[in-house]
């Protein structure tokens, strides 16, 4: 530690500090524009200028290194002069357009103009004038007169976002800020540049000319999106929802969000939104008020336990739902006798074993992880805020190894990568496996093939600390699921990793938790999305978008007896619907989540329920009542939680991600596989019809992705389009050649109404020229 002597009271901080940091330390502040905690350090705004003792001027906070000893003045006349002087540059060229601007009442050159600018200006020339530019549906740059060029937004592209999608052009007077890499700005964390400009230069499009920010009540939420859990602050006026932004929280989501987190909002004022019951009577849709609708659905349960038993009655919920939806769905299922509930929709492979499938290690850790081997994940778009982490720990000298059949640009330096169809990721795995049993003088698990990327991948997992093995959604969803986790489990015994799931949705674990799962031989969402049944309940879910299984999930849908879909939407993706019941958003309910590591984060409506809609909470526990089931006699969401999950904070005893399967990776398929990614802004209902999201880049119509010798094979030049076909279904679409997947593999997204007729997400599949 180094000792210095600030404004007159000493400071004690780390050796290699800056003066700016043991401002932070003492509670002074020092004004800034380019110093941004999280990035790195540029020193070019100059606006923190202090005076040290004998340096010949002043010099800048957050670039002068502390020494023993320092004597440092903040608020010296020379300082305040020094600031004052660099504030009257920064104000020479600035328009004068604070009345209209965004950030107008957030501005931190406005709040230091008061303090630091003069009452009226020296200069009479003409100022500069920047032309605005178009980068994308999220992000505004119509104003960048307003930039002072302190490079935060292309620091934060290069550093947290991995890609420098902005920089800066000129010099002098004629610098601006510009797109460098393509005409857009496209990547999945783009929105935490508007939070970290300092001026109004950019800003967010959707919420622009919407409100001032001292109209706005701030309100406290979590993302329901990813496994992540981002801490929300949720912008209201007049019970509308205009604009989301971060909550820093260190241990989640640091000060960052997605731009899925952020935009998603949209959908929450669409003007799709459910708001009151629907039943459907000769093939129309006729509103009809709670009491009808809800007398209607009870009277049809009781009816078909009646006629075909309890059996006969499923349900399935999404795990964007919150832990009190899923927990009242599962224990009003159970109390009609049947056991037949489930949330995972996507996933191939139901034999879990015992505990709770997690992450395995604590969000936060992945930032100084040393060693890292993602198993099939689409990591940057699947978890753009761990991604984000693992980024930082890449950043400084981790190895990052992948097993995926296809490898995208994940913008952070990749140690090693093995390329292989889904069908051979467990024999991979056992070849990994075999190195390090060879290089351990052990007996090898199951047989091994010599492969060179499997023994760099073993001898990296062998050496330093810090190591994960970290199993994707693709490996959570594929059909050999258990058996990836038990050839990881061992992997990561052998060498010291921790074993765990990335997790596909805010509350995986939560559902998890409270058993919205099959316990005693009811049948598990693979089952009831593949055969028709006579009563199911659907919470949160479009099934043909939602499922493994697309095609399947329809046929079975076509022949179900009575269909109740509690949604927040009217257009929900729901085929063969009788009753359609309006539910609250996460913006209007309260409830919790049950993030990746196992955090409970519980959160309230932040706005009125829209219209006639309600918390799904309430809608299952009046309806448990209707049936006459005991113990729907909750007062509060926290009752229903209470019963839920119990002693939180006996939770992490019961995370355990242990897999029943054997360790022999079953025979490989012949012939095309298909892989298939469900891509960022198809996730869930909320970013389907966010209207900005949409428009992105990553939000296309999708694509055939080709390798080369079946690009070759099927002679298509650059824009051919392609019949792809699984069992009876087929889709037509643009193929692209993508030199970076594995030679048998054929990738199209699921998740998106242009897929929608395709079957499994993995599984053979055929390719012609349309």
């Amino acid at each position: 530690m180094v000792e210095i002597e600030l404004d007159g009271k000493k400071v004690s901080v780390a050796e290699g500090s800056m003066v700016m940091h043991a401002a932070d330390a003492a509670g002074t502040y020092i004004p800034h524009f380019c110093y941004h905690k999280k990035l790195s350090i540029a020193a070019n705004c100059r606006m923190c200028l202090v005076e040290v003792e004998k340096a010949p001027k002043p010099m800048p906070a957050c670039a002068t290194p502390v020494t023993q000893g320092m004597i440092v003045r903040t608020k010296s006349d020379k300082a305040i002069k020094a600031q004052k002087s660099v504030m009257e540059f920064l104000l020479i060229n600035h328009p004068l357009d604070c009345p209209i601007c965004d950030q107008g009442g957030e501005c931190q050159l406005q709040d230091l103009a008061v303090g630091y600018g003069g009452s009226s200006s020296r200069y009479q020339e003409e100022k500069r004038v920047v032309f605005h530019k178009n980068v994308g549906p999220l992000i505004s740059m119509e104003e960048m007169t307003r930039c002072i060029h302190c490079t935060r937004c292309v620091r934060f592209g290069q550093e947290v976002a991995g890609v420098m999608e902005l920089g800066m052009i000129h010099r002098g007077e004629h610098s601006e800020i510009t797109t460098v890499v393509g005409e857009t700005v496209d990547s999945e964390l783009s929105g935490n540049m508007i939070d970290i400009c300092p001026v109004g230069a950019l800003t967010s499009k959707p919420f622009r000319y919407s409100a001032r920010t001292w109209e706005l009540s701030r309100r406290k939420s979590v993302s329901p999106h990813d496994s992540t859990g981002a801490n929300l602050i949720v912008q209201v006026k007049n019970h509308q929802v205009l604009r989301v932004v971060p909550l820093e929280n260190e241990d989640v989501n640091e000060c960052w969000i997605a731009d899925r987190d952020r935009f998603s909002y949209e959908a929450v004022n669409s003007p799709q939104r459910l708001t009151q019951p629907m039943i459907k009577q000769g093939g129309q849709w006729q509103a009809v008020d709670w009491n009808t609708a809800l007398g209607y659905v009870a009277d049809g349960l009781k009816r078909v336990k009646v006629e075909f038993g309890a059996e006969s009655i499923g349900a399935l919920g999404s795990v964007h739902s919150t832990v009190e939806e899923l927990h009242l769905l599962a224990k009003l299922v159970r109390g009609l006798g049947s056991d037949s509930v489930d949330h995972r929709l996507r996933h191939a492979d139901f034999t879990a074993g015992e505990g709770v499938q997690w992450l395995g290690t604590s969000i936060a850790s992945l930032s100084k992880l040393e060693r890292v081997l993602v198993v099939g994940s689409f990591l940057r778009k699947d978890h753009p805020l761990f991604a984000q982490r693992i980024r930082q720990a890449a950043r400084h000298g981790a190895k990052v190894l992948s097993l995926n059949a296809a490898h995208d640009d994940w913008a952070m330096p990749v140690a090693a990568q093995i390329t292989a169809a889904p069908g051979y990721w467990a024999q991979a795995l056992a070849d990994i496996a075999g190195y390090i049993a060879s290089a351990r003088g052990i007996q090898a698990p199951v047989q091994a093939m010599v492969s060179p990327q499997a023994e760099v991948v073993a001898n990296a997992l062998l050496s330093g600390e810090r190591k994960a093995i970290l199993l994707g959604n693709a490996a959570a969803q594929h059909p050999q699921a258990s058996t990836l986790l038990a050839l990881a489990n061992w992997i990561g015994e052998q060498t010291g990793a921790t074993v765990g799931f990335l997790t596909d949705g805010a509350n995986r674990v939560g559902a998890q938790l409270v058993g919205a799962q099959p316990k005693s031989g009811g049948l598990n969402a693979g089952q009831m999305l593949s055969k028709p049944m006579k009563g199911l309940l659907l919470l949160n879910v479009e099934p043909t978008l939602d499922a493994a299984d697309a095609a399947a999930a329809r046929a079975a849908l076509q022949g179900s007896g009575l269909v109740v879909a509690l949604t927040s939407f009217k257009d929900a993706a729901v085929d063969n619907a009788d009753v359609l019941l309006p539910i609250a958003p996460f913006t209007e309910t309260g409830g919790c989540f049950v993030n990746a590591e196992g955090r409970v984060q519980a959160f309230h409506g932040v706005v009125r329920a829209l219209g006639d809609s309600r918390p799904a909470w309430k809608v299952l526990r009046v309806l448990g009542n209707l049936l006459g089931l005991p113990g729907f006699g909750h007062e509060s969401v926290e009752e229903v939680r209470a019963e839920a999950l119990g002693d939180v904070a006996g939770i992490p005893q019961r995370l355990s991600n242990v897999s029943k399967a054997g360790l022999q990776p079953a025979a490989s398929p012949q012939g095309l596989q298909r892989l298939a990614d469900v891509p960022i802004y198809s996730t869930d209902g909320l970013v389907r019809r966010a209207t900005s999201l949409q428009l992105t880049a990553d939000a296309k119509a999708p694509v055939a992705h080709l390798p080369k010798a079946v690009w070759d094979q099927l002679g298509l030049k650059e824009g051919g389009r392609v019949r792809v076909s699984q069992g009876q279904g087929s889709v037509v679409l643009q193929a692209v050649l993508d030199t970076n997947q594995a030679a048998s593999v054929v990738r199209v997204p699921a998740g998106h109404p242009d897929t929608a007729a395709l079957g499994a997400m993995f599984g053979p599949i055929t390719v012609e020229v349309a």
